[in-house]
């Protein structure tokens, strides 16, 4: 399996953040903001208490932590499915503004996420009617997206409270996030301990490593990431439709109604998944001739990285970039897999950090992963972990500015 080693370890997830903005073509991470320097830090409050009774985090208290590199970027997570709650960017002119999606209240977290910031687990995606075969017995999970199971279920890691620790050094501040999902959690088998650690940099880089490992003798299946919605131009401010995106895929998987794939993997060549050259989100989104984007309502497909599988090694998966702004966002990882999802279930009937209404397509999100419904595809990667194996994948989020014109 891609991103799994057979020795007993530390389980960690890192996310890295810092100044260094993309470094392909005219993108730079140079700001006005990069000249006021100041010492990094990291400060505490208390973000509320969980109030749900059908949660098992009912009455749980949750804390949010903000992280500030000194150098311009600041970072908000809170405990509660440990969401990063808001990122603060420059543009090119060195004004800030949040470039992520979600809510200035716990309340809206616990009752109304569509998934904004949170770690996604056990299972990222979907899983066709909630089914899998491991080892000759079959699991049932939840169906919590109609018909399927999506990202971990009814009360998965989003909806979790995970135990945090500061991180200091002499160069950067950080949260460590440790949960342990216990045999039989939303019907997964085997007792999965994972940790989460955010770091700020110096540098304008969100890198995420994502490690679990079994502490019992059952298998399981494992297929973690982030589930951050980004806008560039900044929070609710306006669709993303304008947003230059390249996907660095040849191929993608298509869909049956349901949204779980087919098996096929199909190019995208002569389609309106083909993002090998960088293309507004919006030009062909609504391309009622092509059936997967009805299928979808736009974009909501997983796309297939060129990459060597099992090599372990970063690869460019995507980059974005806000024309008006000038703010970049490049994607590498490790992972054979990429999923845009152009925000079209948004509807405006959610209520954003600033205060307004988050309609269709007012983020995007590139969640890297394993395929969707990989446990029922035996020629997608596989996402069987092992006990005596360690779960280990990396993905970079990148941040930096574009000239004007480029």
């Amino acid at each position: 399996m891609h991103g799994v080693r057979s020795r007993r370890g530390v389980v960690g997830l890192v996310v890295v953040l810092g100044m260094m903005g993309v470094v392909a073509g005219s993108i730079t991470g140079v700001s006005a903001a990069s000249s006021r320097h100041k010492n990094p830090s990291i400060t505490k409050e208390a973000f509320g208490t969980v109030d749900n009774p059908a949660s098992p985090s009912h009455g749980l208290a949750v804390d949010l932590y903000t992280l500030d590199n000194g150098r311009g970027m600041e970072v908000k997570i809170i405990t509660y499915g440990g969401i990063i709650q808001s990122i603060e960017v420059p543009d090119r002119r060195g004004k800030t503004a949040n470039v992520t999606l979600g809510f200035n209240n716990l309340a809206q977290y616990v009752n109304e996420n569509p998934y904004f910031g949170n770690i996604t687990g056990r299972y990222a995606n979907r899983i066709a009617l909630g089914q899998f075969t491991l080892d000759g017995v079959t699991h049932q999970l939840a169906t919590n997206n109609d018909l399927n199971h999506l990202h971990g279920g009814d009360f998965g890691f989003d909806k979790r409270v995970w135990a945090a620790e500061e991180i200091h050094d002499n160069r950067n501040v950080g949260l460590r996030l440790t949960y342990t999902s216990p045999d039989g959690e939303e019907n997964y088998p085997g007792t999965l301990a994972v940790e989460v650690v955010y770091l700020l940099t110096p540098k304008n880089e969100i890198r995420m490593e994502y490690r679990a490992e079994l502490l019992d003798d059952k298998a399981t299946i494992v297929n973690l990431t982030n589930h951050a919605y980004f806008n560039l131009a900044g929070e609710g401010n306006g669709d993303i439709y304008d947003h230059k995106l390249f996907l660095n895929a040849d191929h993608y998987t298509p869909v049956d109604p349901t949204l779980i794939p087919t098996g096929a993997i199909d190019p995208v060549a002569g389609t309106p998944m083909d993002f090998r050259r960088a293309q507004a989100i919006g030009d062909r989104i609504h391309d009622g001739a092509f059936e997967q984007l009805v299928i979808g309502r736009g974009y909501d497909h997983n796309w297939v990285l060129n990459r060597e599988l099992g090599d372990g090694k970063l690869v460019l998966a995507a980059r974005a970039v806000d024309p008006d702004s000038g703010r970049s966002l490049e994607v590498l990882t490790t992972e054979p897999g990429i999923q845009f999802y152009a925000g079209n279930f948004l509807d405006g009937t959610l209520i954003g950090t600033s205060g307004k209404m988050y309609r269709q397509s007012y983020g995007f999100a590139l969640e890297t992963q394993h395929y969707p419904d990989s446990p029922n595809h035996d020629n997608f990667p596989s996402t069987v972990l092992r006990p005596g194996e360690v779960y280990e994948t990396t993905t970079i989020y990148k941040f930096g500015t574009q000239r004007q014109g480029h």
